[in-house]
């Protein structure tokens, strides 16, 4: 089984937090702080919208920038997805 998002809807994985500084210092789990930056698991279709037509921008496997909570938190399996719709996405990191 795998999750596919409809309409304007993209999948999320977040990338995992940073375990030590850029000055070399090791954090505790409790002190790191998860990035806002995802990769792009799975993308809908696009199409209507709202009466908008909607093209999909993004692809899997790239990495894009969300604001802190946005989306729609989701386990699946023993993974934990966010769900957006495209417009969410700040940008992508190139």
């Amino acid at each position: 089984m795998k999750l596919k998002p409809l309409a304007d809807r993209v999948v999320l994985m977040q990338n995992a937090a940073e375990e030590r500084t850029s000055s070399g210092i090791f954090l505790t789990t409790a002190a790191q702080e998860k990035p806002e930056v995802y990769t792009v698991v799975e993308v809908g279709p696009g199409g209507l919208v709202d009466g908008n037509e909607v093209e999909m921008i993004v692809k899997p496997g790239e990495q894009v920038l969300v604001g802190k909570y946005t989306g729609s938190k989701v386990k699946f399996g023993e993974d934990e997805f966010t769900i957006v719709r495209q417009s969410d996405i700040l940008a992508i990191i190139e």
